[in-house]
């Protein structure tokens, strides 16, 4: 996964393959595919949210 992908563009991705499989859009082989992606997608917003929790948090600190 690129590191310069922004959060905003993996959760519209992430949205995507949601309300395709939730259509029932995919075939079975696809699912598999599908799912591997979105995990991969969760795994980077996750780690985005935990990055810029932690600077917010240093930013705090370095106030007081």
């Amino acid at each position: 996964m690129n590191e310069e992908k922004k959060y905003e563009e993996a959760l519209a991705q992430l949205e995507a393959i949601v309300r395709k499989l939730e259509a029932g859009e995919c075939d079975i082989d696809e699912i598999a595919a599908q799912l591997k992606t979105a995990q991969r997608l969760i795994k980077f917003c996750q780690d985005k949210l935990t990055k810029t929790e932690q600077e917010l948090l240093k930013i705090q600190a370095d106030r007081n």
